[in-house]
């Protein structure tokens, strides 16, 4: 029997040494979460590979749409608000009306006018006709009193006639024949004025009726309506206010037509294209509501690019900054509907650009009319109060066309009968 101590212990140190040891455990603790991390790692190479990487997403995006701004085109006072923040409208509805007294009678003044400038013209038909009947009248003198040269003629040698009274005859002649000349000259001058038109097709009647058609659109305008269908915002106008021509008083938000401005950063946009799907959040709905939008395109430049006081980098010390871009989103209208959005709310907005064969931004023109009241030139109730002022002060001839000459006018291109040589032979001894 051995009486080392040694050999005693090892035995048993052996069998009392547990087969899981706490240094076994963690390595092998350590192995698993490494295997763990490196699938982990291969899992979402592989994703970012295949699927990940074709995505873009920001933060940096708010709600944006039209803020259309409602103004007086006339001045006047106001006499009544019918809308007040918040409330919704549609296109066409009354929003506020503006003191009417001056319209109209501006609307009286040009109708009066209308009138007057209808009853000149009349007065230069009239005037046409009456040079004409002067100017025969005036030719029949003339042939009378060359008749009388001649007959004079004859008789001075004779003896029975002085040399007196031949030349008065001449004179007769003479006044006679500018008397003829200067009625041609009137008739010329006011066939001019109205050669080729009707009263009512005449340039004076059409300008008094275009400024009847304007006072009326004054009159029209004093009401104010909605162009689009939305949300009162921006109220700055009071009952009793005097406002002038261009004045913002309130603005109409159509929020049925929003879309998202999204800011990605530069290195973003290499692979964005217009007509990608977008999916949008927004922090009023949280996860709980998901829009689904496109992409419309990508703006000219950069929101520093267009600040009011852009950046100059050419002086002093400079920093690189990464720049963003807005890139424009529409969103579907029945989830808009459902899910109704308010301009500069906040959203998540995230690209899917596995597709980059569209353009960089669309080429469609976005040209939605907005429906605006009629103006007073395209009402027939306008059109037809001018007609009946033109009727009622045309007198019979309104439709009678006038013309420098025709088969019962003078004309005016032949020169007035002159005496035969033998008369002035005669005349002129």
């Amino acid at each position: 029997m051995s009486n080392d101590p040694s050999a005693e212990q090892a035995p048993a140190t052996a069998a009392s040494r547990p087969a899981n040891s706490p240094r076994n455990t963690r390595r092998a603790g350590l192995l698993a979460l490494g295997a763990a991390v490196l699938l982990g790692a291969l899992a979402y190479g592989g994703y970012w590979f295949f699927d990940g990487r074709y995505y873009e997403s920001t933060d940096d995006a708010y709600v944006d749409g039209d803020v259309v701004q409602v103004t007086s085109e006339v001045p006047g006072t106001v006499l009544a608000i019918d809308v007040d923040d918040t409330q919704r409208v549609r296109a066409g509805q009354t929003l506020l009306q503006l003191d009417p007294a001056d319209a109209k009678i501006a609307v009286a003044n040009a109708e009066a006018d209308l009138a007057r400038a209808v009853r000149q013209v009349r007065g230069l038909f009239a005037q046409s006709r009456e040079l004409r009947a002067q100017i025969e009248q005036r030719e029949q003198a003339e042939r009378t009193a060359s008749d009388d040269l001649r007959r004079r003629g004859g008789l001075l040698r004779d003896g029975a006639i002085s040399a007196e009274e031949l030349s008065h005859a001449r004179d007769a002649v003479t006044t006679t024949r500018a008397n003829v000349a200067a009625a041609r000259q009137q008739l010329d001058q006011t066939v001019a004025q109205i050669d080729g038109t009707t009263i009512a097709d005449h340039p004076q009647v059409l300008a008094a009726a275009a400024a009847v058609r304007n006072a009326e659109l004054a009159l029209h305008r004093t009401e104010l309506i909605s162009p689009v269908s939305g949300e009162i915002a921006k109220r700055s106008v009071e009952v009793g206010q005097r406002v002038a021509p261009g004045t913002p008083l309130l603005a109409v938000v159509p929020l049925a037509d929003v879309w998202i401005d999204a800011n990605f950063k530069e290195v973003q946009l290499k692979h964005m294209r217009a007509g990608q799907p977008v999916t949008v959040r927004t922090d009023i709905y949280g996860r709980s509501v998901t829009y689904r939008g496109r992409v419309v395109g990508i703006a000219a430049g950069s929101g520093n690019a267009f600040a009011l006081l852009p950046a100059q980098n050419a002086s002093g010390n400079w920093i690189k900054i990464v720049q963003r871009v807005p890139v424009r989103i529409l969103l579907d209208p029945d989830e808009l509907a459902a899910h109704p959005l308010r301009v500069g709310l906040s959203a998540t907005v995230r690209v899917d650009q596995h597709d980059t064969s569209g353009p960089l931004m669309s080429m469609a023109v976005r040209n939605v009319p907005l429906p605006t009241q009629a103006s007073a030139g395209d009402d027939p109730a306008v059109d037809a109060r001018i007609a009946a002022i033109i009727a009622d002060n045309a007198g019979p001839h309104a439709d009678e066309p006038a013309r420098l000459s025709h088969r019962h006018d003078i004309d005016l291109d032949q020169p007035a009968a002159a005496p035969s040589g033998a008369a002035l032979a005669a005349a002129n001894p």
